[in-house]
């Protein structure tokens, strides 16, 4: 006789709205004694301001899972793709292209 083991099923809805994204090139992490919280910014060039676009809080346990989920998925790209390269100089505000004039 064969068991149905649905019960370590995970039903997860993606509304159209979210599946969308949103696009994020700064992240912000700061944390106290029972939180992780996760700003993600868009900075665009030429404007001195940036809003949050979205904030993610999680556990210490959760924020560690991600850490290690995110570490396995680099490594998976990086096989498949080559080094990953990360600027030292900071956050690039010009984007590298030449300073628009109105």
């Amino acid at each position: 006789m064969e068991e149905n083991n649905n019960d370590n099923q995970l039903n997860i809805e993606l509304s159209e709205e979210v599946a969308e994204g949103t696009y994020a090139n700064l992240a912000i992490i700061t944390h106290s004694n029972s939180e992780f919280v996760l700003d993600f910014i868009r900075v665009m060039p030429g404007v001195p301001k940036a809003k949050v676009k979205s904030r993610i809080v999680l556990t210490p346990e959760h924020a560690k899972r991600l850490l290690h989920a995110l570490e396995d998925n680099i490594a998976k790209f990086e096989s498949v793709n080559g080094r990953v390269r990360i600027q030292e100089e900071g956050l690039p505000l010009n984007f590298g292209g030449p300073t628009a004039q109105a």
